[in-house]
């Protein structure tokens, strides 16, 4: 089973790194689930985050595995990401193949603009929560939760709440004692 985590220039790096070191400690600690971790990024060149952090993909979209879980982050890059045909095609184009799909923060606006949060509950950033109405108003906004469970679609509030979300990850996939391994061995 194959996790991809996207990046993008202007991704926020908590997002990223969060559920990566989460997931990459999963998945390494224990290879017999069957998982992998592996970023990506639309043409496998290094991506510049939010704050000025470098970060190279292993993956571009055209050489990519085919992906059974997908986590989009978010950042100030979705701004462009939003309004971006070929990129909401590829999140849909992902939809239509991944058995799961998951947000960090402003990663949701991208998959509301996609079409995957219609009449569904859903979180992201405290800061953007109006936008996920604006883009989408059948969404159902909570917006006191860490992040939102929605059977093939996890949405996850700002930030840090990825790492809540990726333990969420590991404890769906592999079960609750595995997960606390995880957050005991990262010490969150």
């Amino acid at each position: 089973m194959n996790i991809g985590i996207l990046l993008f220039d202007g991704v926020e790096e908590l997002d990223v790194v969060g559920p990566w070191e989460v997931l990459a400690a999963w998945t390494q600690q224990h290879p017999a689930d069957g998982y992998r971790v592996a970023t990506v990024s639309r043409d496998g060149e290094p991506v510049t985050c939010a704050k000025g952090m470098p970060l190279a993909p292993q993956h571009s979209f055209a050489d990519a595995p085919a992906w059974d879980v997908v986590v989009h982050p978010g950042g100030e890059g979705t701004e462009l990401l939003v309004k971006d045909e070929e990129h909401l095609d590829w999140v849909r184009a992902q939809r239509a193949t991944a058995s799961l799909m998951t947000s960090v923060c402003t990663g949701s606006l991208v998959y509301a603009a996609a079409g995957l949060l219609s009449g569904r509950p859903a979180t992201s950033h405290w800061s953007t929560l109006e936008f996920l109405e604006v883009i989408d108003p059948t969404i159902e906004v909570r917006e006191d939760d860490r992040f939102v469970d929605d059977g093939d679609v996890i949405t996850a509030a700002g930030v840090s709440a990825g790492i809540d979300m990726a333990l969420h990850l590991v404890s769906r996939f592999a079960g609750a004692e595995r997960a606390a391994s995880i957050k005991r061995y990262i010490q969150y």
